[in-house]
């Protein structure tokens, strides 16, 4: 039995504790910036002007979240705009007020200084086909009201936006793996079909899980910090430190090339 103990005390160290580890290193050296009131929220211009873009627009974004929570975690956000339609409305989960904010933000903005990225994008008419299933799901979230949000282990903004992306069937759609609470069971479930529907979900109470799907590969959660390997897509998932490899559609990717840079 104590090799066994060995070998899995060996992998927890090379797999989480390591990479956070490496993770909290980086954001020391980046520093920390501005203060978070003051700290750069405008758009990046990555989404086509509303006024003169005609067809209709669906992203969904992450970025590294506020202060030292961006260690390990990013934040992800819902972006649509309706064919015809003038403006982008944009949806976050917070909390402060009311969980469910709408147009708080630019839509395609920084996230308090943090630089976002495309975690799914869709336009034209396989947008317009998507935008109805997740308005609705945004309108039925059950975790709604104030007091509802919870940093950890969720419900909170990942566990909303993954909540969304799983009411759209055939999405093939995931959310990277630094999202921490996308794993939160929001409707009760502890087993269901992961938000791309190429496998599966265990989780337990978000604070254990297990992944399996051809999209989101093979992750295993522990206290919402995620490890795993897309064969896909080839590339490893570490917490705090996200994917290192190919990028995927399931989220942000960080080059082997640009993690080294960054040291």
């Amino acid at each position: 039995m104590v090799a066994p103990l060995k070998i899995a005390a060996l992998l927890f160290v090379l797999l989480y504790l390591l990479p956070l580890g490496i993770s909290a290193a980086l954001y020391q050296l980046r520093g920390s910036g501005a203060g978070w009131r003051t700290a750069d929220r405008s758009s990046i211009g990555v989404l086509p002007a509303a006024a003169t873009h005609a067809p209709a627009v669906v992203r969904v974004f992450a970025a590294q979240t506020v202060r030292w929570r961006g260690i390990f975690a990013t934040h992800c956000w819902i972006v649509f705009k309706p064919e015809g339609a003038v403006g982008y409305t944009r949806y976050d989960y917070t909390a402060w007020g009311q969980p469910i904010r709408m147009n708080g933000f630019e839509p395609d903005g920084r996230w308090f200084g943090a630089m976002p990225e495309t975690v799914f994008a869709a336009d034209g008419a396989a947008a317009a086909a998507l935008i109805p299933s997740m308005q609705a799901a945004i309108e039925g979230y059950a975790w709604r009201n104030q007091g509802d949000y919870r940093a950890w282990p969720g419900p909170n903004s990942n566990t909303f936006v993954a909540a969304v992306l799983d009411a759209v069937p055939g999405l093939g759609a995931a959310l990277p793996p630094t999202a921490i609470g996308k794993d939160f069971p929001y409707d009760g479930r502890w087993l269901r079909p992961t938000s791309s529907g190429t496998g599966f979900r265990l989780t337990l109470g978000g604070y254990l899980g297990l992944t399996l799907a051809w999209v989101e590969g093979l992750e295993v959660s522990i206290l919402g910090a995620i490890a795993g390997i897309d064969l896909r897509r080839p590339a490893v998932k570490l917490p705090g430190l996200g994917r290192i490899g190919m990028r995927g559609q399931d989220g942000p990717a960080t080059p082997v090339r640009d993690l080294v840079e960054s040291l």
